[in-house]
This record gives C-alpha cells, sequence and structure tokens, in this order.
C-alpha cells in the first residue's frame, strides 16, 4: 500500500495512474461508514485513494482538535485489509504551508444550522477538500450523507468552480440501535451512549409520519424536539425541518423534499443527524 504525505508526492503517483481514481476523504480514526466509501470507491473505480488528515481550518478555537480521536496505525491496517492501495496521509504543514493565506468563501447554502454554529468551519470544509482534489485529481469522491449540509455545500463548490468530479452520496451507516456511526461516538460515557439513540429514533418517528402524510414543517420539527427533549441527557443544539437543496427552512407545508436534521449534545459530544423526506 503507497502512503503519500504530500501534494507534491501525490501529483507524481497521480501522474503514473491512467485509469479513473475514487477519493475518499476522511479525519481518521475509522469505523464501518468510512469502510463503506471505500468499498463502493473499489467497486466503481480502477484505483482508490483513502485520504487521512484531521483538517486544522474547519474547527473552531474552542471545538476538539487537539483531542480528536486519532489511530493511525489502526486506520492503515484496516486499509490494507480492505484492499486500499494507496493513502494520502499528508501532514497540517504540507496542506498548509508557511504564508498559506488563500480559502475558498462558501456561499448561502453553508450559512444556516452547521454554518450558524460553527463559524468558518464550512470555509475551512471547503478549502481542505479543493486541495484534496487538486492533489488526487479523482473521477469520483465519496461523502456520507451524515454530513448532509456539508455534501450540499461541497456539491456546490464542485459545479460553481467547474470541477469535473462526480460528488457520489452514500447512505448513513448506523449502529444496531440506530446510532450513526461517528468517530467522535468514543467520547460518550456508557450512559451517554444509551441515551444518544434518541436521535435516530427521533428522526425515523418523523420519517413515518412523513410517509404516513404529515406535510406541516412545524408539527414534524415539534414531534422530533419534544422526543428528544424527553431525553434528559440530551441537550439541543438545533432542529431543522429545511428545503431538501437550499436548507433554507420551510415556513407551513413541504411541498417535494426536505431535510430534517440536528445537532444534539450529550454532556460534551456534539452529534449530528438527519433523514431525508420525500
Amino acid at each position: 500500500m503507497d502512503i503519500i504525505e504530500s501534494p507534491a508526492a501525490m501529483h507524481t503517483w497521480r501522474r503514473g495512474r491512467s485509469g479513473t481514481v475514487g477519493l475518499v476523504p476522511t479525519m481518521g480514526y475509522l469505523h464501518e461508514g468510512h469502510l463503506a466509501l471505500a468499498r463502493r470507491s473499489l467497486a466503481e473505480n480502477d484505483e482508490t485513494v483513502v485520504s487521512i488528515f484531521v483538517n486544522p481550518t474547519q474547527f473552531g478555537p474552542d471545538e476538539d482538535l487537539e483531542r480528536y480521536p486519532r489511530d493511525e496505525e489502526r486506520d492503515l491496517r484496516l486499509l490494507r485489509e480492505l484492499g486500499v492501495r494507496a493513502v494520502y496521509l499528508p501532514t497540517p504543514n504540507a496542506i498548509y504551508p508557511p504564508g498559506f493565506e488563500t480559502y475558498v468563501e462558501p456561499g448561502d447554502t453553508a450559512a444556516p444550522l452547521e454554518g450558524s454554529a460553527r463559524p468558518g468551519h464550512f470555509r475551512g470544509v471547503l478549502t481542505v477538500v479543493l486541495k484534496l482534489f487538486n492533489a488526487v485529481q479523482p473521477r469520483r469522491a465519496y461523502f456520507g450523507r451524515k454530513d448532509a449540509q456539508q455534501l450540499r455545500v461541497i456539491r456546490r463548490m464542485t459545479a460553481d468552480l467547474d470541477l469535473d468530479i462526480e460528488i457520489v452520496p452514500c447512505p448513513i451507516v448506523r449502529e444496531s440501535d440506530g446510532l450513526a456511526m461517528s468517530s467522535r461516538n468514543v467520547y460518550l460515557s456508557q450512559e451517554e451512549r444509551a441515551a444518544a439513540t434518541v436521535l435516530g429514533k427521533a428522526l425515523h418517528e418523523a420519517a413515518d409520519a412523513f410517509a404516513a402524510g404529515e406535510r406541516d414543517a412545524g408539527a414534524l420539527q415539534k414531534q422530533i424536539r419534544a422526543r428528544i427533549e424527553a431525553e434528559p441527557l440530551a441537550h439541543i443544539e438545533y432542529v431543522s425541518v429545511a428545503d431538501d437543496l437550499s436548507l433554507d427552512e420551510i415556513d407551513g407545508q413541504i411541498e417535494s423534499r426536505a431535510l430534517a436534521s440536528l445537532a444534539v449534545r450529550f454532556g460534551s459530544t456534539r452529534l449530528i443527524d438527519n433523514v431525508e423526506l420525500g
């Protein structure tokens, strides 16, 4: 397995490949959700690159950059066992060398929800994703639907900047009890871990209500919020029922597709989840 540690080395590796390349961007501490993305890329491309980079520019000053879980040896073992033949593993200085000052500025799709809760987050996300795209030059890039707003913001950037890359959205992978897989789940205490299952339950109950004919966005939002508020360890940051593309909150009836999403804290751990309606 090739371990590639700089953009220059990645360019050299890429020039030696003529077939299709799929990219799976990750921040490491891999779980089954990441591995599902890699499996799909392996099935659909001649070569697959998995990137592992904990991107400092998407973390706020009071967020968990320093304690974000890392286990490089385990990650590489899992990818090797999966059959991945190239891992892009750059250092922060390789991505952001001294004097770096150019960033991608997101637009309206990035403003609500995570953009409001985490100022500067999507500026960092788009900048590093564009740098990964430029280094790897993939035909396809694979992203999980759990980070629903991120997926939409990256799609917008790809279209706006005329990038010849197919953005492939992949299903949320959940634990057997419905909790969406996340590297941050490791932070949860045993009690918090049990309580966090309320997120998937609340969202899927709302999806059931939508399937049964409920179209009032406010009613669905209240239903989700009430379900979560019944869990004492859950502290809601936001609950949203928004237009599926623009992410503008829906005032009134859902006419076509919507995204129900949320951010909730359990102790010091912040979790996000969502379900698509329609």
